[in-house]
């Protein structure tokens, strides 16, 4: 009592048209296996020109043993600057015992100073570089943040921008901190 599956379907095809008429609605190729990237499109990708940057930043509030508190994912159009408010505006209420900040130079201007004024116990120190170094220096406090970076860079998804919506990068980099934490809790 065996059925050939494989006839099934093209003889319920052959009976429900006329002969002649084409098969309309039945396609080779899967809707969800064509060429390009599949799946949403928000509409949160932007360029920086300055940092010659497509798609999303990442902003990272980062503690100084380089553990993420606090990550905001954006549009690579809106400046640094902005970025830092989104990240300062979001603590305040979450780590009310936080009284000092290191940014770089990038974050000197009157957006940030005023984001940190919401904040009565917070501090801004801006790290500057020397203008006559030259070459590449490492800046005190600033690599602790790019050392978190480098740890994102480590998972394939964040390497690249391969996402279409911001919620799935936002997924993953939750992801990368999570196994960041566990890592660090393992030695």
């Amino acid at each position: 009592m065996g059925v050939h599956l494989g006839r099934a379907p093209h003889v319920v095809a052959r009976t429900t048209r006329t002969r002649g008429e084409p098969n309309r609605g039945r396609h080779r190729q899967p809707v969800a296996e064509g060429c390009g990237k599949g799946g949403g499109f928000d509409g949160e990708v932007g360029y920086d020109a300055g940092k010659k940057v497509k798609g999303r930043k990442i902003h990272a509030l980062v503690d100084t043993e380089g553990l993420p508190l606090r990550v905001v994912i954006h549009s690579a159009g809106i400046q640094d600057r902005d970025g830092a408010a989104l990240v300062l505006d979001k603590i305040r209420y979450r780590f009310p015992w936080l009284e000092l900040v290191w940014a770089d130079n990038g974050y000197n201007a009157w957006q940030v100073e005023a984001a940190v004024a919401k904040v009565p116990v917070l501090r801004l120190e801006i790290i500057k570089r020397s203008d006559d170094l030259n070459g590449f220096v490492v800046l005190p406090r600033r690599w602790v943040v790019e050392r978190t970076f480098s740890w994102f860079g480590r998972n394939r998804r964040i390497a690249k921008d391969y996402e279409n919506l911001a919620e799935s990068l936002s997924a993953f980099v939750t992801l990368a901190c999570i196994q960041i934490a566990i890592r660090r809790l393992a030695r």
